[in-house]
């Protein structure tokens, strides 16, 4: 049902391996864009989803990253190491520089892996719905590129929406609170199967960070007086001015969230990541900002497991 997506960097693939389990169980479907020019972590990650027997999709042509141009390298790895692996997909990126031809021909190399469609952009829906003639395991469309009307041409199996809930800002900018997301509540009366979202990373790819001026912490939450509807908190550092300290605004940031999970009506989730940033808080210990986006990512996913199992 939920098909998180992530770009396949280093504490995504973390992320995806520590929650593998719970995604199993859960009924979730991790969508892999691989950006790193080594696929030692992604091997490991499919590894520990074969282990839970869990799915994930991993996409073979990917638009960022090390192997936009050319990704014969996942292409391979999937054929020596997942080809009989029915929990494992391949991907197929369709934006906007792709051609029909391009798009087919991606299709017959994998059609031994139970090939999806990601809908990015790509110009020519109809008459590629037309000239298909694999069986397509899964459609899922990213909401930005692809309106109704495009994606009535692909019906016929499972459909996914996904949709980028988090409005990416310089950590300073970050209001305390905005709306993420209704379409946990909301896919099917879209005609959709499944739904999916960017996490709290969104859909920007950026090759890495510059120096912190400000710490953000973000979290999601689902307000049940608010018709489910899904919001996130961020929590900003109160020093904005200055690249040095990011363990003192890290500091600053978590007491901002410990004081609203203990004296206010958070609606947060008492997850096994909040649990974590319990334990930070209480060590006063900074464990750097790769695992605080960690943290935050496994409690989104821990939340709508809760959610979604009720």
């Amino acid at each position: 049902m939920y098909h998180p997506y992530f770009r396949g960097k280093q504490f995504d693939l973390i992320t995806i391996r520590e929650t593998a389990n719970l995604m199993a169980s859960s009924n979730f479907v991790p969508i892999i864009e691989p950006v790193r020019e080594t696929l030692n972590g992604l091997e490991k990650t499919l590894d520990a989803i074969c282990d839970a027997k869990g799915k994930a999709i991993v996409i073979i042509n990917p638009l960022y990253g090390d192997h936009s141009n050319d990704g014969q390298c996942i292409s391979q790895l999937l054929r020596e190491k997942y080809l009989s692996r029915i929990n494992i997909s391949a991907g197929i990126l369709l934006h906007e520089g792709l051609s029909v031809a391009e798009s087919l021909d991606y299709l017959n190399e994998h059609k031994d892996h139970n090939p999806c469609l990601v809908h990015a952009g790509f110009a020519e829906p109809k008459l590629l719905s037309e000239k298909i003639d694999v069986k397509i395991n899964k459609n899922i469309f990213l909401e930005q590129h692809c309106g109704k009307l495009y994606r009535k041409h692909f019906k016929g199996c499972e459909r996914v929406l996904i949709r980028d809930g988090f409005k990416k800002r310089r950590n300073a900018d970050y209001p305390e609170l905005e709306e993420f997301s209704d379409l946990h509540i909301t896919f099917s009366e879209e005609d959709m199967d499944g739904f999916g979202d960017f996490l709290i990373v969104g859909d920007d790819y950026s090759i890495g960070g510059g120096p912190a001026y400000a710490v953000a912490i973000h979290i999601t939450f689902i307000d049940e007086n608010k018709d489910d509807v899904m919001y996130i908190y961020h929590f900003v550092s109160t020093t904005k001015d200055t690249p040095t300290d990011p363990a003192g605004k890290f500091g600053q940031a978590l007491d901002k969230l410990i004081n609203k999970l203990d004296n206010s009506n958070s609606h947060v989730y008492e997850t096994r990541a909040i649990l974590e940033f319990r334990a930070l808080h209480n060590k006063g210990h900074f464990p750097g900002l790769g695992t605080v986006k960690k943290l935050s990512m496994i409690h989104h996913i821990e939340t709508l497991s809760i959610y979604l199992q009720g």
